[in-house]
C-alpha cells in the first residue's frame, strides 16, 4: 500500500518543478497546464500534501486542481520558505532546490500550516478587482505628487486624472455588480459597514477575506492580516514592538486609512487620544485602531449583529 507523500512545488508561469521529501520519485517538471496537471496529479497517492509558494496567480490553477484531487495544500509566504532555506544553511538556489526544500518544509511543519481553501468564482474576481483598484489609485497619487509644484501641465494633468477616475468607478461598478450575485457577501458587507470609519471598499475587502477563511478567533485573523505585534525581547533588553507585516498588504493599507477616518469620529477619538496619552506615535495609534477594527469586523461577522458602539466603549 502506498503511503501519502510530501510534495513540494515551485511554480512559474510555464512550468512546474516537483520534488518529494521521500524521495518517492526524482525532481520532474510538469507543464503549468490544466492536462498536464490532472495527469501528474493521478499518480500520486492519496492523502498526499503539496505545498507551493505564492506567486500571483500562477499558483492558482495547480492548488485549484490539487484540492480537488483530495490533496492537502498549503499554499506558503515566499518569506517563510526563504527563512527556512538560510536555517538550514542552503546556499544554491534553483528551481529544483526550491522544491526540494519546499517539499521538506511541508514534510516537518504541516501540523502547524493553513490549509487552502480555494475561493470561490465571486470571491476570486473581487479580490482581482480589488487588486487593480489599488494599482489606479496609487497610479492616480503619484501622478499628483509627481507633478505637484510643476507648472504647464495641469490641463494634460486633470485630463488623465478624470480618466483614471472614470475607469476607478467602472471598478466599483464591477465590485458591486459582483456583490448582489452573492448575498452572504452583500449582508456582511453591510454589517461591516455599520463601523465608523468603515466604508465599501474597506467593508468589501473585509467580508471577502471573512467568507473564504473561517477564522476560529480575532487574533487568528489580526496575525493572518498582519497587525499583531512582534516582540523582541532577551534577557533584561525589552526590544520595540513592531507589527508583523505578515499576510495581504492591501488590506492593512485599507485597514489605516479606514482607522485615519474612525480616529476623527465621536466614537473612536476618545480611544486615539488615550494612546497618544500613553506615548504611543500617532502610527502606532492608528494600527491599535485598525485592529480593534479588524476584530469589530471579525465579530460582526461571526455573530452576524451590527455594530454595538457601546460594547467598544466598555472594552475600550
Amino acid at each position: 500500500m502506498q503511503t501519502s507523500l510530501n510534495i513540494g512545488a515551485d511554480v512559474a508561469k510555464d512550468e512546474i518543478v516537483v520534488a518529494c521529501s521521500e524521495n518517492s520519485f526524482p525532481p520532474r517538471t510538469v507543464l503549468n497546464q490544466r492536462r498536464a496537471i490532472v495527469a501528474w496529479l493521478k499518480s500520486l497517492p492519496k492523502g498526499s500534501r503539496l505545498g507551493l509558494e505564492s506567486t500571483g496567480r500562477y499558483h492558482e490553477l495547480l492548488a485549484d486542481l490539487a484540492h480537488a484531487k483530495g490533496l492537502t495544500v498549503f499554499v506558503l509566504n515566499p518569506r517563510d520558505t526563504r527563512h527556512y532555506a538560510k536555517a538550514l544553511g542552503q546556499r544554491a538556489k534553483t528551481d529544483r532546490t526550491d522544491a526540494q526544500l519546499i517539499a521538506r518544509y511541508v514534510a516537518h511543519e504541516h501540523a502547524q500550516l493553513l490549509r487552502y481553501q480555494p475561493a470561490t468564482k465571486e470571491q476570486r474576481r473581487i479580490d482581482q478587482l480589488l487588486r487593480r483598484r489599488a494599482k489606479l489609485s496609487s497610479v492616480r497619487a503619484s501622478l499628483r505628487q509627481t507633478f505637484s509644484g510643476v507648472e504647464g501641465f495641469g490641463v494634460e494633468l486633470n485630463a488623465v486624472l478624470t480618466k483614471l477616475d472614470r475607469l476607478i468607478k467602472q471598478v466599483d461598478g464591477a465590485l458591486d455588480e459582483c456583490c448582489r450575485q452573492s448575498p452572504a457577501q452583500a449582508k456582511t458587507q453591510q454589517l461591516l459597514q455599520t463601523i465608523d470609519g468603515v466604508g465599501p471598499v474597506v467593508s468589501m475587502s473585509l467580508a471577502n477575506l471573512l467568507q473564504r477563511l473561517p477564522f476560529k478567533t480575532s487574533d487568528a485573523v489580526v496575525a493572518f492580516v498582519g497587525y499583531d505585534t512582534r516582540v523582541f525581547d532577551s534577557g533584561q533588553k525589552t526590544g520595540r514592538r513592531r507589527l508583523s507585516k505578515r499576510g495581504p498588504a492591501e488590506l492593512r493599507r485599507l485597514l489605516f486609512i479606514a482607522a485615519m477616518a474612525a480616529a476623527k469620529t465621536k466614537l473612536w477619538r476618545p480611544i486615539y487620544d488615550h494612546y497618544r496619552q500613553k506615548g504611543l506615535s500617532t502610527t502606532a495609534s492608528l494600527c491599535v485602531i485598525a485592529r480593534k477594527i479588524l476584530r469589530t469586523a471579525w465579530s460582526l461577522h461571526k455573530y452576524q449583529l451590527p455594530f454595538d458602539p457601546l460594547r467598544l466603549a466598555s472594552s475600550a
